[in-house]
């Protein structure tokens, strides 16, 4: 009975004790756990860094999209080679449509004249769906017409002139310096590309830009030049300039001499 006295006996208590004990234990293992976890967790990361930078570097590379821009830099060289010295001008956009079963389809006519400002010029129209496309046509085609006109010092006509297209009918006169460009819509386009800037001129008939500007390059064409007509003849410039003996051979052969086509 003595021995059986001293024995404990198991109660809840004791029973509960290592049950607290691994208990408490458990959360220190998951802490530990815890805490370990973000050096664990850095590594995993760092690819994730190394990616974000090589796409970085893809687009630093990209923007060696400096190869891109200069791909655009050497298109916009060769389109500046095209334009080199040539004036463009829009005179006039006509929009058509068409009625077909799903509604209207629009349809849009350029009219443009081009030009280097020393004595060419010529004009084009173009037709397309769409403007840009329209002014593009009639360009090209204005380029592929250019003729050259005889200005007298660069700056006027050399003689007045007729011409005539359809119902349109235009009027050129030479003027003096400082007159400016007396002239009006598709005319004065025709006149500032080619690089005249003292004319006088007229319309009389249709205001079609069509017309105006047809019965404008019929004028233009029939221009000609002192030194021109010298040649024809077989003559000089200054027997031409002399105007039956009104004036002297020196005047005559000083105005040979400033003249410039």
């Amino acid at each position: 009975m003595m021995a059986d006295e001293k024995t404990p006996e198991a109660t809840p208590e004791t029973t509960a004790a290592p049950e607290a004990a691994a208990a408490t234990e458990m959360p220190a293992a998951e802490a530990a756990t815890t805490e370990a976890a973000p050096a664990d967790a850095a590594p995993a990361d760092a690819p994730k860094q190394g990616r974000g930078r090589g796409r970085g570097g893809n687009n630093d590379n990209r923007g060696g999209g400096r190869g891109r821009g200069g791909r655009d830099g050497n298109r916009r060289g060769k389109r500046e080679e095209e334009d080199d010295g040539i004036i463009e001008k829009l005179v006039h956009i006509n929009r058509v449509s068409k009625t077909v079963k799903g509604g209207k389809r629009f349809g849009f006519a350029a009219l443009v004249v081009v030009g280097d400002g020393q004595g060419r010029v010529g004009f084009g129209k173009g037709k397309a769906r769409e403007v840009p496309e329209a002014i593009t046509k009639a360009t090209a085609a204005a380029r592929k017409k250019m003729i050259r006109v005889a200005l007298k010092e660069g700056r006027t006509l050399h003689h007045d002139g007729n011409g005539r297209f359809g119902a349109g009918k235009v009027t050129v006169r030479t003027a003096p310096p400082g007159t400016g460009i007396i002239a009006g819509g598709p005319m004065r386009a025709v006149f500032e590309s080619l690089g005249v800037s003292d004319v006088v001129t007229k319309s009389v008939g249709s205001s079609n830009p069509y017309n105006m500007i047809r019965a404008t390059f019929d004028a233009l064409t029939d221009q000609t030049s002192p030194k021109s007509v010298a040649q024809r003849r077989g003559k000089k410039v200054a027997d031409l300039l002399g105007r039956g003996g009104q004036v002297s051979e020196a005047e005559a052969e000083a105005d040979a001499a400033a003249i410039v086509e």
